[in-house]
């Protein structure tokens, strides 16, 4: 029942995609509320799975690679329906569908779902703090390289002598700079708060985690910092925020098995 409800929620997000890809090859796409709703409906069924997880096994469900690609493209899309309401930004779902049905897929492709027992003692709560936050900003991170992505196709328009349809309907180049750069700080600074909380768990110093952990968070702090203190200009800093996501979230597969 539980990857029925997760098939169900992929088969949403795949449903927008393709909605956008029909509109744009007849050539009348127009911003509407079909694909939020779409991916809203696909989160609201992400959100009854991960609810339902984490009530079976006492936890934040987080417990193993299935659970954490499932999170991780739960919040890619709650970030996605924030900030895409925010900034209007009504083309970013037609590039954020692949990326969580991509992470959906995957989850529920690969053998990789293994059961936790339910612990014999309440969790600590920093401890889930830890692993909510950081992956809620890993979604954050994965939404910027998607604003990344979205600005270099709008760049590659520009330059372009015959720039096709997508280019009307997408958002300014600016606004993609601004939501990318601003996405990047979000990411980076939920990642600061769940490294804080990480610490007052008491975690390890030695813990293989805890330095991947410390750096990424350097990695993205350096972006920050380049761009406030070095002028980092926009078309750069959305192809390190490209990289560096992809960078991460392969060096995630392996390092979430490890102490």
């Amino acid at each position: 029942m539980e990857r029925l409800v997760l098939a169900v929620s992929l088969l949403f997000f795949l449903a927008g995609f393709g909605y956008t890809l029909y509109a744009f090859g007849a050539g009348r796409f127009l911003p509407n509320r079909l694909n939020f709703i779409l991916i809203a409906g696909g989160f609201f069924l992400q959100t009854l799975f991960l609810y339902e997880r984490g009530r079976q096994i006492g936890r934040c469900p987080l417990t193993n690679l299935f659970e954490v690609l499932v999170f991780l493209s739960w919040a890619l899309v709650l970030i996605y329906l924030v900030v895409g309401a925010a900034y209007r930004l009504s083309l970013m779902g037609a590039f954020t569908s692949p990326v969580a049905s991509g992470l959906l897929l995957a989850s529920l492709l690969l053998p990789l779902d293994r059961a936790a027992s339910r612990p014999a003692s309440p969790p600590d709560p920093w401890l889930e703090m830890h692993g909510a936050l950081s992956v809620i900003a890993y979604g954050a991170l994965a939404l910027a390289a998607v604003a990344g992505v979205m600005y270099l196709v709008q760049q590659c328009q520009i330059k372009s002598r015959h720039p096709g349809s997508v280019s009307y309907h997408m958002p300014s180049i600016a606004d993609l700079a601004t939501a990318n750069a601003r996405l990047i700080f979000l990411g980076w600074t939920l990642l600061t708060a769940g490294l804080i909380a990480g610490f007052a768990v008491g975690m390890p110093e030695g813990t293989a985690k805890l330095w991947w952990s410390g750096a990424v968070w350097l990695l993205y702090g350096g972006m920050v910092l380049a761009r406030r203190i070095r002028g980092l200009s926009p078309g750069r800093q959305a192809r390190f925020s490209v990289a560096a996501f992809v960078l991460v979230l392969v060096s995630l597969l392996g390092v979430i098995y490890l102490p």
